[in-house]
C-alpha cells in the first residue's frame, strides 16, 4: 500500500513556473512508476508525465513537452513536476499516481494509487 500526498500548487501568472511535489509513504517507492495527471473542470483526467523506477525513462504529453519536467528522488520517496512557461490552459487539479509495473502509461486505469490532488491556476 502506498499513500501519495501532493503539494506545491497555487496561482501563477502565464509564463510563470511552479514545482509540484508528491511524497510517498512506504519502503518500496523505487518499485513504482510514477505519473502526473491533471483534470480541468468539466473535462476528463488526462496524462501529463511519467517516470520509470530508476528515473531513466520519462514520458510526456505533447501539450507539455519542452515545458514540464518530471523527476524523482528515491531516497526521499518523492516525485516532482517542474512546470515552466505555464499557460492558462494548464489550469487544473494535478494528481500524482503510482503503478507497480516498470513502464510508463498514459492511461488512468493503469495506475494503482492516487493522491488527493493539488490545484494549479494560471491567470492570463
Amino acid at each position: 500500500q502506498v499513500q501519495l500526498v501532493e503539494s506545491g500548487g497555487g496561482l501563477v501568472q502565464a509564463g510563470g513556473s511552479l514545482r509540484l511535489s508528491c511524497a510517498a509513504s512506504g519502503r518500496t517507492f523505487n518499485r513504482y512508476t510514477m505519473g502526473w495527471f491533471r483534470q480541468a473542470p468539466g473535462k476528463e483526467r488526462e496524462f501529463v508525465a511519467a517516470i520509470s523506477w530508476s528515473g531513466g525513462s520519462t514520458y510526456y504529453a505533447d501539450s507539455v513537452k519542452g515545458r514540464f519536467t518530471i523527476s524523482r528522488d528515491n531516497a526521499k520517496n518523492t516525485v516532482y513536476l517542474q512546470m515552466n512557461s505555464l499557460k492558462p490552459e494548464d489550469t487544473a487539479v494535478y494528481y500524482c499516481a503510482g503503478r507497480r509495473i516498470n513502464s510508463g502509461s498514459y492511461y488512468v486505469h493503469e495506475y494503482d494509487y492516487w493522491g488527493q490532488g493539488t490545484q494549479v491556476s494560471v491567470s492570463s
